[in-house]
């Protein structure tokens, strides 16, 4: 296992008197693609908002590339190379497709050409629809083009919540097969999945997430096979 990108430790995060993360401590080695599985309401998605500086934990750190960015705002975050995937997919409905892709890019300063020649390659349907309307597109190449618009920060690390949430099992399969050729290509991702099955078969680790707390971590194989994890998120 390689060195972490990303560490958090001791996080917690609270809305009001509700504490939604409790004190998690977790590694994002480099170059992996780690997953973090649990029911609604477990604060997976507090973690991940807490990491790209959208809500500020209420104690704790999160470290990148050796580095504290747990004050720092989401733009910044976005500079030094984190970009989450939003649950629901947020993309721009009335932007083309292209448009949308552009504003992924919106704190370079570079050309920009062949990072979106690069998405293309990635999503060819989105090369098809480029002049299309967000909007209009199916729930699967929305998926894809939210997918296509966070890398085009060109990041070293891309968070999805929940990315195969409301697509029929074709669709999904296929956003998990561009997650492992991402990865090849060297990202290091952060995965939120309620499909524990895919995302345990698909991650080199995972982390079990119970009303706010790591209950088990350990190789995504070896999670497949653990009772209580069959019992609890894969129906068996």
């Amino acid at each position: 296992m390689s060195d972490p990108i990303l560490r958090i430790k001791d996080l917690k995060v609270n809305y009001g008197g509700i504490e939604a993360v409790k004190g998690i401590s977790l590694d994002v080695p480099k170059g992996e693609i780690v997953t973090l599985i649990g029911a609604n309401g477990a604060g997976k998605s507090s973690t991940l908002r807490a990491i790209s500086g959208l809500v500020k934990p209420t104690s704790g750190t999160i470290e990148f590339e050796g580095e504290d960015i747990t004050a720092k705002n989401p733009t910044d975050i976005v500079t030094k190379g984190i970009t989450l995937v939003p649950e629901g997919r947020k993309i721009f409905p009335d932007l083309t497709v292209k448009e949308n892709l552009r504003v992924g890019a919106y704190l370079r300063k570079d050309d920009i050409t062949d990072d979106i020649n690069w998405v293309y390659d990635l999503f060819p349907r989105l090369k098809e629809r480029s002049w299309q309307a967000g909007g209009t597109l199916s729930g699967g190449e929305q998926q894809m083009l939210a997918v296509g618009r966070a890398l085009m920060s060109r990041p070293k690390v891309i968070m999805m919540d929940e990315p195969s949430l409301g697509l029929a099992p074709l669709v999904v399969r296929g956003i998990f097969d561009i997650i492992k050729e991402i990865n090849k290509q060297g990202m290091t991702i952060l995965l939120i999945e309620q499909n524990a099955n895919m995302a345990l078969k698909t991650a080199h680790l995972g982390y079990v997430m119970e009303t706010g707390r790591i209950t088990l971590s350990g190789p995504g194989k070896e999670l497949l096979t653990n009772e209580s994890v069959k019992a609890a998120y894969l129906g068996t």
